[in-house]
């Protein structure tokens, strides 16, 4: 059981120190988007569509599974009650 904690804590201990590089990107999309933009291009255009699918797709998750608990608990509150 010893074994599972510390492998659990190991890779708790990896995804930590992975994040520091991960924010180093948002400020280089945002300058290139931005200077594509002054040029005419329309990359930041589907840059900020990405932006809006990647923010949508947690919010759709949770709806569909709060959904799906609140739709069982008034089903078995019915039968129950």
């Amino acid at each position: 059981m010893k074994s599972k904690y510390w492998i659990f804590l190991l890779v708790i201990f990896m995804v930590l120190m992975m994040v520091e590089p991960s924010f180093a990107q948002c400020p280089m999309c945002k300058a290139s988007a931005e200077s594509s933009l002054k040029e005419g291009s329309t990359m930041a255009l589907g840059l900020n569509k990405g932006i809006l699918y990647l923010l949508a797709m947690p919010y759709t998750l949770f709806a569909v599974l709060f959904f799906l608990w609140y739709w069982n608990y008034r089903k078995n509150r019915v039968v129950a009650g």
